[in-house]
């Protein structure tokens, strides 16, 4: 490092990523926030016949590991109209508290989220401590099967950018990231939880149909087929 440089700590604008770098190696970049675009996408896909019927989202507890991300899934959850709580948490700590918050708060979906990253230098997708943080995410995940083992009555939606999603879905998550270990977008937990909140209660969802919703599709999220968490009534 140069006797002028200094280390910089960069965040993604629209990818889960932390990273440091050093202030000579930098080149500045035009801002790019696609929210109010994937917001507008969703709220068309998620639109419903309000004629008769009435209609009651899940409610969706947010946990998450940057104060940042928190804000612009905690904005994207109020324009879709979904009832959402968020707290903001260090990824070290959820498993200590997540039983006491899903008893507070009561949500039919929690997402545990955050920061994380694969150590691709040593060469083993399988060891869990070659990842930032998803031993934090698994042992959360595993705490709240706990509090309750059915996966249609809590639907539990882990991970962040090159999470061991396999170890995730293992441990009872329904949704997780990342299978091909790449970075995933800001809201793509949040776009997975707003799709359950307006699925039908009665009705198994189109798992195909919601991962295609996410940035990178498949590559960075999967999961497994799910009943959505809406009731429907009528009149209205």
């Amino acid at each position: 490092m140069g006797f002028q440089d200094h280390l910089v700590l960069l965040q993604g604008v629209n990818v889960r990523l932390c990273a440091d770098a050093e202030s000579s190696d930098l080149v500045l970049a035009s801002s790019s926030n696609d929210d109010e675009e994937i917001i507008q996408r969703n709220k068309e896909d998620l639109s419903v016949d309000r004629s008769s019927y009435f209609y009651l989202p899940g409610r969706v507890l947010h946990i998450d590991g940057d104060d940042n991300y928190l804000d612009r899934c905690m904005k994207f959850y109020k324009q879709m109209g979904i009832q959402a709580n968020g707290l903001s948490m260090d990824e070290k700590s959820i498993s200590n508290r997540i039983i006491e918050l899903l008893k507070e708060y009561r949500p039919d979906i929690v997402v545990i989220t955050g920061h994380d990253a694969y150590y691709a230098r040593k060469n083993d997708k399988k060891d869990i401590h070659n990842y930032q943080n998803t031993l934090y995410f698994l042992n959360a995940v595993k705490e709240a099967r706990k509090y309750e083992k059915n996966q249609d009555k809590l639907i539990i939606i882990a991970g962040a950018c090159q999470s061991n999603y396999e170890e995730l879905i293992k441990a009872g998550a329904n949704f997780a990231s990342s299978p091909k270990r790449i970075n995933i977008h800001a809201l793509d937990p949040a776009i997975i939880a707003s799709s359950l909140a307006f699925s039908d209660r009665n009705q198994s969802i189109d798992l195909l149909k919601l991962i295609d919703k996410t940035k990178y599709g498949s590559d960075g999220i999967g999961g497994i087929i799910t009943n959505g968490t809406m009731y429907v009534g009528y009149p209205r």
